[in-house]
């Protein structure tokens, strides 16, 4: 279950990743430091905190996927600090956080932040995908179900406002709606 939660969790991230690539020339990828440095990151001090912050996230999913837990383990306290040092701090940026968290065992302030998200913005999915995916992955089925339900109910209107973010990370909100349609029946 935790695999599958992640894996969820993960296909977010590869499309956020995807969806944000630039034709423009850009720094290199965090995922490949360059042949000479096997292992070692480009120098991101000159980016601004978001950039670094983003960098890093995908860097840990991009890690993640590969089985990497070496440089998961590695790049999460960086990813956290990063998101630290934000001025602003908006969902998608909470939301990436949230998944560093999970993907770290770290199940309560995934949901801290899931609630935060919620507080922001009532009803926003990914509150309820957060708060889902961390209560599965603790075994928790009351509040599963509740996170699926609460989904379900502000789908639709959720939906209708076409956030950029609900566009970036469609495949996890589709894949938790599959699943929270399919534990209604």
């Amino acid at each position: 279950m935790v695999a599958g939660a992640l894996c969820l969790l993960l296909v977010g991230g590869i499309v956020y990743k995807v969806s944000s690539a630039s034709p423009q020339p850009v720094a290199p990828d965090m995922a490949n430091a360059g042949a000479s440095s096997p292992g070692r990151a480009p120098d991101i001090s000159s980016l601004s905190p978001r950039e670094r912050f983003d960098r890093l996230f995908n860097r840990i999913m991009q890690a993640a996927e590969q089985g990497d837990s070496v440089q998961v383990a590695q790049f999460t306290p960086m990813a956290l600090g990063a998101y630290q040092q934000l001025d602003t701090r908006d969902i998608d940026a909470r939301y990436h956080a949230a998944v560093i968290h999970l993907q770290a065992g770290e199940m309560p302030a995934a949901a801290a932040l899931a609630d935060t998200i919620l507080a922001e913005s009532p009803g926003h999915l990914f509150g309820y995908v957060i708060r889902g995916t961390a209560a599965r992955i603790q075994g928790n089925r009351a509040i599963e179900a509740r996170a699926q339900r609460e989904f379900l109910a502000h789908y639709q209107s959720e939906m209708d406002q076409k956030r950029v973010e609900y566009l970036e990370h469609g495949p996890v909100l589709e894949e938790f709606k599959k699943e929270a349609e399919s534990g209604a029946k």
